[in-house]
């Protein structure tokens, strides 16, 4: 068959580097993809966001299945076109898809039905947001209602940065539309962790589980960002966990998904925190994670078609899916100046040297024009530029060859965390 990934980063590049390797995929098209996937697929000019662009070409290119990667298009519905047209698409519908477009429908679901998660209010009124944070102690957790690229959450330790973060988010509008509303929350410790299920509306798979790094520098410093680094499995991960999670928080959402209307098909992602009182959600997500997309893909036993298919069809139950027991690690380099300001265009070196057991998975990247005779380079076209991806029997093993392959490739201005799974259990994360 022929298969579209929607999307331009490095959880698209992986995803479509699992597809490559189905013997069911006869022609894999990315759209519009960077210059790793262009190694492996075509590319189409066509925007992520832009869906009537996407829906012609998949007529045009005779596509039998469209995956979708990134949020924006699935909260903007196009499933739902998709579906209109007669054409298969995987992802959850635009009402199925506010789990993550609206942190304070989110909230709500999870109230009406007993859905473990941080205690919060959901505010569009600027006074009333401000009254809230100043009758309450500090440390607050400030989240624009909307999507927001991974950046509108701030973990205010003062009632003073509570409001400068309230501020920015809808007087400021350092979020556009996105901040307009805000949800605050009590402030949670504990070990955050992602965890993945496929889902048909019913059925779940086995979850997976990884840890991932927001922070942009070591020591979990600095801004939020779309994630630095990632790995799988959580050294902390045991089988009751996963019975815990599923009974308490998947089952019931996907359960209450459907109860509303709005039948979840597609991933569902938990981002959860372990409490002292048990795991808890801090948000949902209605895709792979990014960057943890690149540390299961590799994981990944089961043909990827197969998955999809299953789920387009109702009858997961009957696909089994298996995940390897290697850990696998990823570490995310990044553009000087990341997550503010950065160049692009800057010459990248040592990827054609990377060791046949690391992955290197593009994000910012694209090749230049050609200079007569010579063969086009690959240079950076954004923040988070590639993800350098290494498996082992352990952590341990996954993590030295990752960034022993990291340090070969470089670009003026690049920079990466080195603490991605350095003694995972002595860091303590904040939900975010």
């Amino acid at each position: 068959m022929k298969v579209l990934v929607i999307g331009s980063g490095s959880r698209e590049h992986a995803i479509a580097w699992r597809l490559s390797q189905s013997p069911r995929v006869d022609k894999l098209l990315v759209a519009p993809g960077n210059a790793g996937t262009a190694a492996i697929a075509t590319n189409l000019a066509v925007a992520a966001t832009d869906i009537a662009a996407l829906a012609q070409a998949v007529r045009d290119h005779g596509v039998d299945l469209t995956i979708v990667g990134p949020e924006i298009p699935l909260a903007e519905g196009i499933v739902d076109r998709f579906q209109e047209l007669g054409l298969r698409i995987f992802g959850p519908t635009k009402a199925a898809a506010q789990i993550e477009a609206s942190k304070g429908f989110a909230k709500e679901l999870m109230r009406r039905h007993g859905i473990p998660s941080a205690d919060g209010l959901s505010f569009d009124s600027y006074a009333e947001a401000r009254r809230f944070i100043q009758q309450h102690d500090a440390p607050l957790v400030v989240k624009a209602d909307g999507l927001a690229a991974g950046k509108g959450v701030t973990v205010a330790a003062t009632r003073e940065e509570a409001l400068a973060a309230l501020r920015a988010s809808m007087e400021e509008r350092t979020f556009g539309a996105a901040g307009e509303r805000v949800v605050i929350e009590e402030y949670l410790e504990g070990r955050e962790v992602s965890v993945f299920v496929f889902t048909d509306g019913e059925a779940l798979s086995p979850i997976v589980a990884a840890c991932d790094y927001k922070r942009v520098y070591d020591g979990d410093q600095g801004p939020n960002t779309g994630g630095m680094g990632s790995y799988s499995p959580p050294e902390f991960w045991e089988p009751s966990l996963t019975k815990e999670i599923e009974q308490r928080i998947l089952q019931p959402t996907v359960q209450a998904m459907a109860q509303d209307g709005r039948a979840y098909r597609g991933v569902l992602y938990g981002g959860l925190i372990m409490t002292r009182q048990g795991p808890k959600v801090i948000e949902f997500n209605c895709r792979l994670g990014d960057p943890e997309t690149q540390v299961i893909m590799p994981l990944l036993k089961t043909d990827l078609v197969d998955i999809v298919e299953s789920v387009l069809e109702g009858n997961l139950t009957e696909t089994p899916i298996q995940w390897s027991s290697e850990a696998c690690v990823g570490v995310v380099i990044a553009a000087g100046g990341y997550p503010g300001e950065y160049q692009k265009g800057i010459a990248i070196t040592g990827l054609n040297d990377v060791p046949e057991d690391i992955e290197v998975f593009h994000a910012g990247t694209k090749t230049s024009a050609n200079k007569g005779d010579s063969s086009p380079e690959v240079i950076t076209d954004g923040g988070r530029v590639l993800t350098v991806v290494g498996r082992g029997p352990s952590l341990a093993v996954a993590r030295e060859r990752v960034y022993a392959a990291a340090q070969g490739i470089t670009f003026s201005g690049s920079f990466y965390r080195t603490d991605i799974a350095l003694r995972p259990g002595d860091i303590t994360m904040a939900g975010r």
